[in-house]
């Protein structure tokens, strides 16, 4: 019954999430308008996480009827630290998503104050330990680009459809979901963008089939892992891939990535969040694997787990130094495996070097 439930659930978003992106895009490609649909789903969610983490403090504390959408930003800045430690960020209720969705329609400079507000949710975690996870995240959402509007009047039409279109998600309360709502939509959407992109997709998304026999390769007779790593993370399909066959309580230490692609490192980050990762479960890194690894140091994984594939940029190379850069980034990562772990890798080649 429960299975049925979740099947259910998971066909009608699907089915709603792709008509709204088919129709929010209009003359954009998918494959750029991703960004954001994703960025603005993400801002729903920590919106909603925030939100229902405070009103949850309070409604234990006593207080059965407050709700934090509603306090002004004055009172709402005393809860400021103490956020910012907990959920690693913080929003004022003025800046969430329903109260800026409320005033979409009538806001002449929705754009600026939708750049204002994602800069001010990264300015919260300035100087503090999720700074790292939080620096940069809203970079591909350019308010600004023609890819919305040839003028500010036209991007701003389009941004209030595409909040419009992510408010009318049916996601309900992500922990009383029987889906992972918010991360399926993301799952689901990376997919059918990546589709339609054709090869260029696979760089941003590995299908969850491919996922999860890797990951169940790795971490087979274990039930539970110190930590995982992944080299060459993409958007991170692996690593939330053992949090979903261990349980994410079982990879004691979090989830530890590089990625050198910057697009591709900003959505690792929030699919992180959007799995319900939080901040200080997981470290991805942005930098190139070989030359500035960033987890040397670490203590050894347990669970290594990766997809190695050959980029564009290798075009100009022979096949045999396509071949050398594989070697190399799979022994770099063996050396970082403690004496229990277990690395699956796979080698996605194209057929110039499939023939060597």
């Amino acid at each position: 019954m429960i299975d049925n439930k979740k099947e259910q659930e998971r066909a009608e978003l699907h089915r709603t999430i792709w008509g709204i992106a088919n129709d929010l895009r209009g003359s954009v490609d998918g494959w750029d308008f991703k960004n954001y649909v994703l960025v603005m789903l993400f801002y729903r969610y920590i919106s909603e996480n925030l939100t229902n983490y405070i009103n949850a403090g309070e409604i234990e504390a006593g207080t059965p009827d407050f709700d934090y959408t509603k306090l002004s930003d004055d009172n709402a800045e005393a809860a400021r630290e103490d956020m910012v430690q907990t959920k690693g960020f913080f929003i004022l209720p003025s800046q969430l998503f329903c109260n800026v969705l409320a005033r979409a329609d009538s806001d002449e400079n929705l754009n600026e104050t939708l750049e204002g507000i994602f800069r001010s949710i990264e300015g919260s975690a300035q100087g503090c330990e999720s700074e790292d996870d939080f620096n940069g995240l809203f970079d591909d959402f350019d308010v600004n680009s023609n890819k919305l509007g040839g003028t500010v009047a036209k991007r701003n039409e389009r941004l209030v459809k595409l909040m419009n279109g992510i408010a009318s998600m049916q996601l309900g309360d992500y922990q009383e979901n029987t889906i992972d709502a918010f991360g399926d939509a993301y799952e689901y959407l990376m997919g059918m963008y990546a589709s339609n992109a054709g090869k260029s997709g696979g760089e941003y998304y590995t299908p969850q089939e491919v996922s999860e026999l890797l990951t169940r390769l790795a971490t087979a007779g274990k039930t539970e892992v110190n930590k995982v790593y992944d080299p060459a993370c993409g958007s991170g399909s692996l690593l939330l891939k053992a949090a979903k066959i261990l349980g994410k309580d079982k990879v004691r230490q979090g989830f530890f990535g590089q990625e050198i692609n910057i697009t591709t490192y900003n959505l690792c980050r929030i699919n992180m969040f959007l799995h319900d990762i939080d901040y200080d479960k997981f470290n991805i890194a942005h930098e190139d694997t070989l030359v500035e690894p960033q987890h040397w140091d670490d203590e050894p994984f347990e669970v290594i787990v990766s997809i190695i594939l050959t980029s564009d940029g290798m075009s100009s190379l022979s096949t045999y130094h396509i071949i050398f850069f594989h070697f190399c980034l799979i022994t770099s990562s063996i050396v970082l495996l403690c004496c229990q772990g277990r690395s699956s890798v796979h080698f996605n080649l194209d057929s110039t070097v499939k023939q060597c």
